[in-house]
């Protein structure tokens, strides 16, 4: 796939509102069409020289079709494309696939490289106190001063909290061998960066690039079969590995320098370690029977001894750099009686210490207590820690006694790291939390009270319990906030909540012996949105929550799921009734004096409430946030904002910036006007959206329609997770399909119905074109909404999205979709005031209009697979081929679209 050259039908006028290819090219930065072009042509020249003869020929030549397309608005080079495809023998249709598939993996790898170079580029032109975009910390912090003042905002800045919660559901899309291929080229991509690298060394870089392109070509992109959580929970550990482990205290860094300038590294930070992680990974067995007991126990552990392996390395790197003399830096009275305590526990290990270190008493100590990291790590009990807490209270002593000695520096520097280290991860690297169906354990009690009064358990009654007593044993060996949040899935009444209770007692044989839980309701469709107050209310007055919240301090979570509500009532109305919710909850909380964090399930699709996560910060109801948010991060959202750690860095900071302006007066009071303001407008937008949504999914023989227009079913085959894409029940009923493959799914069939179906029957009803537009300057959340579902339109090709639905042989569905389709995107144009999609957005609209096309191709393919398997005339061992070009072209075009689930 060579750099593109334009054509004439490249150059040739686009169809009104739209640009030429050509302009699109030239209007992304040169640097990434750079990058985009080696790559691309690296990739051509591999498929040239593996041997199938006519590929490359076959691939250039869909491709110049599905380009020429675009500007055709007669439809004949389309056409001609899909007659192309039709030509293609098995074999050489997955070659192409592969290809396409290829080329986006490393698209995607120059547009990252090109985020990385930017952010590069404005550190290193600007000075240290200009580097503060709009959107950081410091930025935000300032803001804040402003309206509070400079105590209150140091205040709020210390209870600054961001918890992301890994889940796998779905990993990714494509392979852990796959990812390790385009990781190891993207190491390559960066080298050719350097202003240093001369001829020569560009020389070997090629070849090295082109080794490894090689490689994952040759690597296959379908997995045999479906991780494991296990399998899932190495794939976290390799991102804290990567990125986690040193980011996180980077980002307390980064912020330290920021607020405090020169003066950071020699006094007390003022940075906090705000950020905790959680993981749903070997915790979350609802609807996931592959998620058990043992396997709970086995996750806890891997991580464990991952993070303490990591301590104990930082501690020792810190202890050996400890190099003070104690004629210079002598040692306080508390760190001396330290060493005296820390020899009554092991001459050894201080003899040990005390060879290495003569006259080096703050090094003595710390090689000291890296020794008892490492029995914590192997289960010495004569020497472990008991708790986190335990080792941060040693290490502040270091610290103390070198600030009294003078040595400031040496106290904040990597000293505090690792306490920020140890703050952020304790000895459990994430807090398992687990997560099981209310039904569940509905059914469980009812097992206990009579085995025979159940005739099928949808979990074993003993499996249920023994998850129970794997939390107690996780919190006996690696302390309570280890694994204390129990989820529950469909949180329709207060007594869904106290059936954990009362479970966990009967498991562990009465309270005395239950471990501590903190039951989160999860609160999902539209109806237990609307009921969550009442829920809330009602839950109250549960001894075990009233003792619990005692024990916190009246501190609780709520969670909010966004997926479902989604799938319930469409993007419009969920949007309103979760900003409803978080209003009604935030006001719940204050009334009792609760102290409440709302959970966001969302998701990396956009009909998952997807989307920028500083924005949606910024657009939420006021004490909604109070400096606190706990997010899902799922699948592949967890590589393209974690896997790359400058961009990892970034990331936070937007998070915890947004988190900071949250509870600034002016936002709070911004958003509450707006929402009282455009109330009228929001009831309005909410009827008529839900109407729409509902009088399709409810249309007589949506479901099975649904499955035929789209690759649903081929979801359920892809082996992206552990998890499985149904509940149990047929296509027949969407009320077990999973969110993921259904938003998974119209996104394969280029629709992505579920990111903005019903906008447009909402907007037209309103017909004010001018208030809509009021709205979109002054009101926040519609601004995201607005916004959102543009990109979401962007990622839609009607062209190819026709020929998915008419799979379907219903006229009148199809003429439903697509009537919806235009009277949003003509709407969402004239709101945003603009010609066509993303055009105030430069570089992301021209990356998406440049990507299309390939995507295209893919889609044409997926659609020859599709329409052989629809036939119905295929026998049983006639289905692999076309089965496994699909799955191909699942991948490619997850890729293509950057968006999975």
């Amino acid at each position: 796939m060579p750099q593109e050259t334009p054509s004439a039908a490249q150059t040739s006028s686009p169809a009104t509102g739209s640009i030429t290819r050509v302009q699109a090219t030239h209007e992304v930065p040169e640097a990434m069409r750079r990058d985009v072009g080696l790559l691309g042509g690296l990739l051509g020249q591999v498929l040239k020289e593996y041997g199938s003869e006519g590929l490359l020929d076959d691939v250039e030549a869909l491709r110049e079709l599905t380009i020429a397309a675009l500007e055709d608005t007669s439809g004949e080079t389309l056409v001609r494309a899909e007659e192309l495809v039709s030509s293609f023998s098995a074999e050489r249709a997955k070659e192409v696939a592969r290809a396409f598939t290829s080329y986006f993996l490393l698209a995607n790898l120059a547009e990252e490289q090109h985020r990385v170079r930017t952010l590069r580029t404005r550190d290193g032109e600007l000075p240290l106190a200009q580097q503060q975009p709009t959107d950081s910390v410091a930025a935000a912090f300032t803001h804040l001063a402003e309206e509070v003042g400079e105590r209150e905002a140091e205040r709020r800045l210390k209870e600054l909290r961001f918890h992301p919660v890994l889940t796998a559901h779905p990993t990714e899309a494509r392979r852990n061998a796959i990812t390790a291929s385009v990781r190891r080229i993207g190491a390559l991509l960066e080298v050719r960066d350097d202003p240093r690298v001369g001829p020569t060394e560009l020389a070997k870089n090629r070849r090295e690039l082109l080794e490894e392109i090689d490689n994952m070509w040759r690597t296959a992109q379908l997995r045999v079969s479906s991780p494991s959580p296990l399998d899932e929970v190495r794939t976290a550990l390799g991102i804290f590995d990567s990125s986690f482990s040193s980011v996180f205290t980077q980002a307390y860094r980064r912020m330290d320098d920021w607020l405090q300038g020169e003066a950071s590294g020699a006094q007390a930070p003022k940075a906090p370690a705000f950020i905790r992680l959680g993981s749903w990974i070997a915790g979350d067995r609802d609807g996931n029977p592959n998620v058990t007991a043992t396997i709970t126990r086995k996750a806890v552990a891997q991580a464990a001894d991952r993070v303490l392996a990591d301590l104990e390395e930082r501690s020792r790197r810190t202890g050996m750099s400890l190099t003070l003399d104690d004629r210079y830096t002598p040692p306080s009275p508390k760190l001396e009686a330290l060493w005296n305590r820390l020899r009554q526990l092991s001459e050894e290990l201080t003899e040990q210490a005390a060879q290495h270190s003569p006259g080096e008493p703050h090094r003595q100590v710390l090689l000291a207590i890296t020794g008892r990291i490492q029995a914590t790590r192997e289960r010495n009990a004569d020497l472990a820690y008991a708790v986190p807490e335990e080792l941060i209270t040693d290490l502040r002593v270091v610290q103390d006694s070198l600030v009294e000695a003078g040595a400031k520096r040496a106290a904040y520097g990597d000293l505090q790291e690792l306490i920020w280290q140890v703050q952020t991860f304790g000895f459990h690297l994430a807090e398992l939390e687990v997560r099981q169906h209310s039904k569940v354990h509905a059914q469980t009690l009812a097992w206990l009270e009579d085995p025979a009064s159940v005739e099928k358990m949808a979990v074993p009654g003993e499996e249920v319990l023994e998850t129970f007593r794997a939390i107690a044993s996780v919190q006996q060996r690696y302390g309570v906030d280890a694994a204390r949040r129990y989820i529950v899935s469909f949180t329709q009444s207060a007594q869904n909540l106290a059936d954990v209770y009362t479970l966990a007692e009967k498991a562990l044989g009465g309270p005395e012996n239950a471990p501590v839980l903190d039951v989160i309701p999860l609160f999902e469709t539209y109806e237990d949105l609307r009921n969550a107050p009442q829920i809330l209310e009602e839950m109250l007055t549960h001894p075990a929550v009233q003792a619990r919240l005692e024990q916190t301090g009246r501190r609780m979570e709520v969670m909010l799921g966004y997926s479902d509500s989604a799938k319930d009532v469409g993007p419009v109305s969920a949007t309103l009734a979760l900003y409803e919710a978080q209003e009604k909850i935030s006001a719940w909380g204050i009334k009792h004096e609760i102290t409440l964090t709302q959970f966001h399930g969302r998701g990396g699709a956009l009909g998952r409430g997807g989307g920028p996560a500083n924005r949606a910060i910024l657009a939420q109801p006021p004490h909604s946030v109070d400096l606190r948010f706990k997010v899902t991060e799922q699948g592949e959202v967890i590589s393209a904002r974690y896997g790359n750690p400058k961009i990892a860095l970034r990331h936070i900071e937007q998070v915890a910036a947004a988190t900071l302006m949250a509870s600034a007066p002016s936002t709070e009071r911004r958003n509450a006007e707006a929402a009282q303001r455009y109330a009228g407008l929001a009831e309005k937008m909410d009827a008529v959206s839900r109407e729409r949504f509902h009088g399709l999914v409810n249309a007589e023989g949506f479901a099975p329609w649904f499955a035929e227009v789209t690759p649903q079913d081929e979801v359920g085959l892809l082996a992206i997770g552990s998890r499985p894409a149904k509940r149990g029940l047929s296509v027949e009923s969407l009320e077990d399909l999973r969110a993921i493959p259904w938003n998974f799914a119209w996104g394969q069939a280029r629709i992505n119905l579920t990111g903005w179906y019903g906008l447009g029957s909402a907007l037209e009803s309103v017909q004010d074109l001018e208030q809509l537009r009021q709205a979109y300057a002054d009101w926040p959340l519609f601004r995201a909404l607005i916004d959102n579902i543009e990109m979401s339109l962007a990622k839609t090709d009607r062209r190819i999205a026709e020929r998915y639905l008419a799979l379907g042989d219903r006229a009148d569905l199809t003429a439903v979709v697509l009537e919806e389709f235009d009277l949003t995107s003509k709407w969402v144009l004239a709101i945003t005031d603009q010609d066509r999609l993303l055009q105030k957005h430069r570089v992301l609209g021209r990356a998406v209009q440049l990507r299309n096309p390939y995507v295209d191709a893919l889609s044409l393919i997926q659609l020859r697979a599709l329409r052989v398997l629809r036939s119905g005339k295929l026998t049983d061992d006639q289905i692999d081929d076309p089965r496994n070009l699909l799955l191909i072209t699942l991948k490619g075009v997850a890729a293509g679209l950057q968006n999975t689930g």
